[in-house]
């Protein structure tokens, strides 16, 4: 069988670019059963609730779920078990310290596919306040009107 070339997206987590200001992003592996795999090979995660934290020079990702595989046996796994994140440790001590500096959060942003490999991308966030996120919403509609209006300018001088 050929080996995948590429990258697939399986999730993306779009509310934690409204909820926080992301500083610096990692890609990092994943520890997985097999199940686990599968599951994801079929497309099947969610990424909303999670976030990665470091516990004695690991780094670690809960909170993400990863439904059961509809195939698997008494091998099946549990949906949103703590799953341990691949990284060098020179960028697990950087993260470890950045969170701990107060305010900093670690957030999964992506989980995909990398030539067959499993990655996540997780990025070192600040969270928002309300302004900011209304700022951010005004900010990408006024944006999206200044493109509609040269859009039908365009039009009219064909």
């Amino acid at each position: 069988m050929a080996r995948e070339k590429g990258e697939k997206v399986i999730a993306t987590n779009r509310r934690a670019r409204h909820e926080y200001t992301i500083e610096k992003t990692y890609e990092a592996g994943l520890v997985l059963t097999g199940t686990e795999v599968k599951s994801l090979r079929a497309g099947h995660a969610n990424l909303t609730d999670g976030y990665a934290y470091v516990d004695r020079g690991e780094a670690w990702l809960d909170q993400v779920s990863i439904p059961q595989y509809s195939q698997g046996t008494w091998t099946n796994h549990s949906a949103k078990r703590v799953r341990k994140l691949l990284l060098h440790k020179d960028e697990i001590a950087k993260i470890g310290q950045k969170a701990q500096a107060g305010g900093y959060t670690l957030v999964p942003l992506k989980l995909y596919f990398v030539d067959g490999r499993a990655k996540i991308e997780i990025g070192i966030a600040k969270g928002k306040t309300q302004y900011d996120k209304r700022q951010t919403l005004r900010e990408r509609q006024d944006k999206r009107e200044a493109e509609r209006a040269m859009r039908t300018r365009n039009r009219m001088g064909d």
